[in-house]
């Protein structure tokens, strides 16, 4: 049986809101497999998908860059060991500086960045290896994007952590500048229902499935509750289907349509989203140190 640490109960928490001892004994009846310990807990308790934030594991910024004509824009992570260098100026600056070399050459392989030109001179790798001496971290671009449109452009920063890029057909600079600031806020995964990837539907779907036939009801009745509840579940995870953050009475679908606007697509990078974070045990750092010492 694989062993549950005190890193994994808390993963697990944060991904479900659910108690310490629920997730213990859900990750011990699924021999360590975090997935299946989620599913096993939403299917217990009803709980929601878990929010990309609470995957949040690494420190950074996101930058973004729009052309002047607002028709090219791109969007960066660049990632670094802790949230005192994020915030430095220096380190901002260079992130914002990979944006817009982004934007203008259409470079988006981290690898072949690293010889890419900056707006400031000198090369990406020259610029980080000279930041790494001067801020004592390691640094790294860890993805970027670029976006050409023959409609408009839009961006929105919360703070420096989650960053958004939006391409707008019909609209005008302020709506993309409010649809992007809703995308940050309420995390869609996609514009529309039709994008949803099939395999995350059908985990939904299955979860919901035992979820409804532990109510006892007929079997037509759960086929119904399920259809319910996956139509509430495309509704919270596409932009379309969501309420309108400036207006919870409005659907963005319905604005989209009162402004003649459409989303073609959207982009959001949230810092660290996705990178595991090494755990330090430091009382077990201090008995090995003292176990060596004893040793010697």
């Amino acid at each position: 049986m694989a062993e549950i640490t005190a890193g994994m109960v808390k993963e697990l928490r944060e991904l479900t809101g659910l108690g310490m001892m629920e997730c213990k004994k859900a990750l011990a009846e699924a021999d360590g497999d975090l997935k299946a310990a989620e599913d096993l807990l939403r299917i217990r308790s009803g709980a929601k998908a878990s929010k990309a934030a609470g995957r949040v594991a690494a420190e950074g910024v996101v930058a973004a860059f729009v052309s002047a004509d607002g028709k090219t824009g791109a969007l960066v992570e660049v990632n670094c060991e802790t949230d005192f260098v994020g915030k430095n100026e220096d380190f901002v600056g260079f992130a914002k500086g990979i944006a817009q070399a982004v934007a203008s050459t259409g470079i988006t392989d981290v690898a072949a960045l690293a010889d890419t030109g900056l707006p400031a001179g000198g090369t990406i790798e020259d610029a980080r290896k000279a930041l790494v001496m001067k801020l004592g971290e390691n640094m790294s671009v860890r993805r970027a994007v670029r976006v050409q449109t023959a409609g408009v452009l839009a961006t929105y920063l919360h703070g420096a952590r989650i960053g958004v890029l939006i391409d707008l057909e019909g609209g005008d600079e302020a709506l993309g500048k409010d649809l992007a600031m809703h995308i940050a806020a309420s995390k869609p995964l996609c514009v529309s229902s039709e994008q949803v990837d099939p395999a995350l539907l059908a985990r939904e779907r299955d979860i919901y499935t035992a979820q409804a036939a532990e109510s006892g009801k007929p079997a037509d009745i759960v086929a119904k509750m399920v259809d319910g509840r996956i139509a509430k579940y495309l509704a919270e995870v596409t932009l379309l289907g969501q309420d309108f953050v400036k207006d919870p009475e409005q659907k963005v679908e319905k604005l989209l349509k009162s402004r003649g606007a459409k989303v073609n697509a959207f982009h959001m990078f949230i810092v660290g989203e996705g990178i595991e974070k090494k755990s330090e045990d430091f009382a077990a750092e201090v008995a090995a140190a003292a176990g060596q010492a004893q040793k010697n």
